[in-house]
């Protein structure tokens, strides 16, 4: 009996993402066409979006809670949410949540610690790269964090917020994601980036970033996989 996955949407491309991974990848662990049961929620990004630009986190954690409790209601054994940039609330969620949580930050550290990276750039909305998640996150194992510069946060975010979460994948947004990730290679000595924008897995992979990628949004997934089989 594997446990029911709760996803606390936010944005619909990388709660998609996340969605389809844990179909797909149920189906190699469990059987064919099998997977555990999973249910989402998703308020409107708008939503999330006001509170964030204000720094509002105790607005995106009620946000958040809204989505658990519903989600608690009709069945599900745990959490996650496939979004980088509002695990900033996660201190405020966690301890008012009627269920436990996964956190996204925390499976990515595990990771980049067994793969043996030691300094992590990282790619993300400017409002995660402006936040503690993953400094935290990755400091309590011993690893760097590298922040891109102000410019090239803003640079990144637009290609996020215009594109990305619309759904629209352009070459120009690439361009943007190569050369950023690949002066934080050569001028910072990062030996690995994070994808910690659940969209940016849609446009970036290990075949065209100049360093080896930390997807967020399909190592979520599998950890939520290991927890529901697991049980």
């Amino acid at each position: 009996m594997t446990l029911h996955i709760g996803i606390v949407g936010c944005s619909a491309e990388g709660a998609a993402l996340c969605y389809r991974t844990i179909c797909a990848e149920g189906a190699e662990l469990l059987g064919p066409h099998a997977h555990p049961e999973v249910s989402m929620h998703t308020p409107p990004l708008s939503d999330y979006v006001v509170h964030l630009e204000r720094g509002d986190m105790q607005g995106v954690a009620d946000l958040m809670l809204a989505s658990a409790e519903k989600l608690a209601r009709i069945g599900a054994d745990f959490l996650l949410t496939p979004d980088n940039t509002i695990h900033q609330a996660f201190h405020l969620v966690a301890p008012r949540s009627p269920l436990p949580w996964l956190h996204i930050a925390e499976t990515v550290a595990e990771e980049a610690a067994a793969r043996g990276y030691r300094k992590l750039a990282l790619t993300g909305t400017r409002w995660l790269t402006d936040s503690a998640v993953y400094p935290d996150a990755l400091g309590k194992r011993g690893l760097n964090c590298v922040k891109p510069t102000i410019a090239e946060r803003d640079a990144i975010m637009r290609v996020i917020m215009d594109d990305l979460v619309y759904g629209r994948f352009t070459e120009a947004g690439v361009t943007v994601f190569q050369r950023i990730i690949g002066r934080l290679k050569e001028e910072e000595g990062c030996d690995a980036v994070i994808l910690g924008c659940t969209e940016i897995p849609l446009i970036m992979h290990d075949g065209n970033s100049p360093l080896p990628t930390l997807d967020s949004t399909r190592l979520l997934a599998r950890a939520a996989l290991r927890r529901a089989i697991k049980g």
